[in-house]
């Protein structure tokens, strides 16, 4: 359940009170982006990378950033402290605003909707770090802008529910027979030692947990490689993991009903987690920008 207390258009204010026009343009069209900001220990995680993403998909949709980083700074640090701190997670959103009607080319000069509100951060079950969860692969049939972090995410949503279906945790996407990523996820394939993930591109959100993957993997001595993957390859890897900012890193045990490697989460798995949780203790105490 989302925590009590949410910010709107500058004011912070109880969730349940909170209000929109029925024409903002994020309800008619979905014209709207977003972030997820993980919070540990009431401490930001990756702000600056989360607030640079941010801008970069406002300007992917033509609009200008409305607050500073030291501004969203003040703002979500005053969200998260009336919800209690602790660890949390952020769901940050910026809408082009609400208009008088509904018109697919937006006039000029419409305010931005901005809204930010706070739920617990969901902890990662014993089992899925034990035996890893399942996932299948499906056809990436997205728009062809994934770098936006966009509120559009119908076909996310639908892919998603195919994996639930499936009795799996997630939908590894697959185009031209080459991997993208995860209906919400980033995906990671150990290759002969080497952890790979595409190239950054229009084809796939640029991962923020896929920075700090990359960044711990180099600290314990694993080599990343940024290029394609094919879907043979990834049938054929030992280790797969999905990163994303609500559970850092989880193994891929499962693929399409088959085991990854022998089915258990593998040994650079297990050396990557602990690292992440080194890295989360290394921050506490430190600014957030």
């Amino acid at each position: 359940m989302p925590l009590p207390h949410c910010w709107l258009n500058g004011r912070y204010q109880p969730l349940a009170e909170a209000r929109i026009s029925p024409f903002d343009r994020a309800f008619l069209f979905a014209d709207a982006v977003y972030e997820v900001i993980p919070v540990y220990g009431g401490r930001l995680f990756r702000l600056r990378a989360h607030l640079d993403r941010l801008r970069r998909s406002l300007e992917g949709i033509e609009m200008a950033s409305p607050l500073s980083h030291e501004q969203w700074l003040d703002v979500l640090n005053g969200l998260v402290e009336r919800n209690g701190g602790g660890d949390q997670y952020v769901y940050l959103q910026v809408t082009r605003g609400a208009e008088d009607g509904r018109n697919h080319a937006w006039p000029d000069g419409l305010a931005p909707t901005l809204f930010a509100y706070c739920s617990p951060l969901p902890p990662i079950a014993p089992e899925m770090l034990e035996r890893g969860v399942a996932a299948i692969t499906a056809p990436d049939i997205r728009w062809a802008r994934r770098d936006i972090k966009s509120t559009s995410l119908l076909p996310n949503v639908l892919l998603k529910k195919q994996a639930a279906r499936a009795g799996a945790f997630e939908a590894i996407l697959l185009q031209d027979g080459f991997l993208t990523e995860g209906s919400s996820t980033t995906v990671h394939v150990l290759l002969d030692g080497v952890a790979h993930a595409p190239p950054n591109s229009h084809a796939i959100l640029p991962g923020t947990t896929r920075s700090v993957v990359e960044e711990l993997a180099l600290r314990i001595g694993l080599p990343t490689r940024s290029e394609a993957v094919s879907e043979a390859q990834l049938r054929g890897a030992p280790e797969i993991w999905l990163a994303f900012s609500t559970r850092g890193v989880l193994p891929v045990t499962r693929l399409d009903g088959k085991p990854v490697g022998d089915g258990r989460p593998g040994e650079q798995y297990r050396r990557l987690h602990a690292a992440f949780l080194a890295y989360i203790d290394e921050l506490a105490g430190t600014p957030p920008l």
